[in-house]
């Protein structure tokens, strides 16, 4: 991917080039997942007010870049995707979702499979077209590299299932992705899904519950594990997401023309 400017004029997006880089989205990531979400443990170092693992050398970081924004105090990256391709897989091991979910039938459909996590936006951007512009990169990164399937966790805030039922339900019920795809939430951490039943099931306030980044997937044709995960350090309760990029990027390719037509 070749750095290049989006629509909004302040913004660009480009893969992280260096350590630099890697530390502005660790900052990022610190700002969304530790002081706005409450997220704690093992990868949260309060000290550099950095959010980040032993795996991040080994990761494409898909980069939001707000121009306006001081480099030199990692202040300027805006937006923030982690990207595990699939040959660079065997320097790692496993999948980093493989701590909380099964990916047997995944990992045997023997398909191109790109890993995302670590999704985030910074608050002064979101609600624009800062999300909108990653999915634009993201679509762009699969193209180039023939990517079949990509999956990664997303997250609910908050651990209470009682409060969750809704949105939960609403993806049990209608979203679960297809055999040959779907992969299952481990034991250990496991919350069970289908908590309503389906008859009379209200999906409209359902889905407002959902959040932002897991309807984006939706709509451009993904699916959702069977059963969700339980994330007490990120105080966070993760679901699986799995899309097949063929679909994604038909649908990702009509709402970009249309969204174009209608500013044109």
């Amino acid at each position: 991917m070749t750095t290049r400017s989006v629509d909004e004029p302040t913004l660009s997006l480009r893969l992280a080039r260096d350590e630099r880089d890697l530390r502005a989205a660790q900052r990022l990531r610190y700002e969304v997942f530790v002081q706005e979400l409450g997220a704690r443990g093992p990868t949260v170092d309060h000290e550099a007010r950095l959010e980040r693992d032993a795996l991040d050398p080994h990761f494409d970081h898909l980069l939001l870049i707000d121009n306006r924004r001081d480099p030199d105090l990692l202040q300027d990256v805006v937006g923030a995707y982690r990207l595990l391709p699939p040959e660079n897989l065997a320097a790692i091991g496993a999948y980093y979702s493989e701590t909380e979910f099964d990916l047997t039938e995944l990992k045997a459909s023997g398909r191109r499979l790109l890993e995302l996590g670590r999704s985030c936006v910074h608050r002064d951007v979101r609600g624009g077209a800062a999300m909108l512009l990653l999915w634009n990169g993201l679509a762009e990164y699969v193209l180039e590299r023939g990517i079949e399937v990509m999956f990664g966790a997303a997250s609910f805030h908050g651990v209470d299932a009682v409060a969750l039922a809704k949105p939960l339900s609403l993806l049990h019920h209608f979203h679960r992705a297809p055999e040959g795809l779907r992969v299952w939430a481990k034991p250990a951490h496991r919350q069970e899904m289908n908590l309503l039943p389906i008859e009379g099931f209200d999906r409209v306030g359902a889905m407002a519950a959902v959040p932002a980044l897991i309807k984006a997937y939706l709509r451009l044709g993904g699916h959702v594990s069977d059963g969700a995960w339980t994330d007490r350090e990120f105080n966070t309760t993760d679901v699986c997401l799995v899309m097949d990029t063929a679909r994604m990027s038909a649908k990702h390719r009509d709402f970009y023309v249309r969204k174009k037509g209608r500013e044109g």
